[in-house]
């Protein structure tokens, strides 16, 4: 059987996401950890107790969806053998989901993507 996992886009974000899975997985709290050090932020912190209004700032919940995607596919891997190479056949996601898909993927490094979705959101977060 093909397995495809589609990644949320922004407008997903709420406070509270991912903090459920850090509390209950390693793994999960690892990549968190990573994402701060790889930003020099502590967007864990932001994504699990907000304010909400410092989340939904692009900048913010680009980077937040990114990683609390990516920690999902952490989880998967170290809990259950699952792994991208091995068990899903496409990945996909619409705008912002497009990089959770491709670090899911391999083809773009965690940390490079968050660092990447972060300035993406600035620019945009500029622009309007």
């Amino acid at each position: 059987m093909k397995r495809a996992f589609v990644f949320p886009g922004q407008g997903s974000q709420a406070p509270g996401m991912g903090k459920a899975l850090a509390e209950a997985f390693p793994a999960a709290r690892l990549l968190f950890e990573e994402v701060d050090d790889a930003l020099s932020q502590h967007l864990s912190r932001l994504m699990f107790d907000g304010p909400e209004s410092d989340l939904m700032l692009t900048e913010n919940a680009q980077p937040a969806l990114v990683a609390a995607s990516l920690a999902v596919i952490r989880v998967l891997e170290s809990e259950t053998g699952y792994t991208d190479a091995k068990h899903i056949a496409y990945v996909a996601g619409p705008s912002l989901g497009e990089y959770s898909a491709l670090a899911a993927a391999g083809t773009l490094a965690e940390n490079d993507a968050v660092r990447l979705v972060k300035r993406r959101g600035q620019a945009m977060q500029k622009a309007v």
